[in-house]
């Protein structure tokens, strides 16, 4: 799978990941519904760092069509929350 953090960059992730992001990903959804920027921050956090660490960079000037866009580490809530369906930023 391959994921864009928007403003950084694309990688490549193993579809293997998804448990863990997922659980991440229903926090994120339930700080964003609740408004607690708290707990949004630290979850949105991370998530990123997540993908980070679980992900292979791709190079920049690879350009692949991305499965799943994530918001930058500084995106608001209320940016956040226009990004959401009602199943959060990662397809379960």
């Amino acid at each position: 799978m391959i994921v864009r953090i928007m403003g950084e960059g694309q990688v490549r992730l193993d579809d293997s990941h998804l448990t863990e992001l997922n659980e991440l990903d229903d926090e994120l959804l339930a700080e964003t519904k609740s408004g607690d920027e708290e707990g949004f921050r630290r979850t949105l956090g991370a998530l990123l760092d997540a993908v980070r660490r679980l992900g292979v960079p791709l190079p920049d000037d690879s350009l692949e069509p991305s499965e799943l866009i994530l918001p930058a580490s500084e995106a608001t809530l209320s940016e956040v929350r226009e990004m959401l369906n009602d199943d959060g930023l990662i397809p379960g």
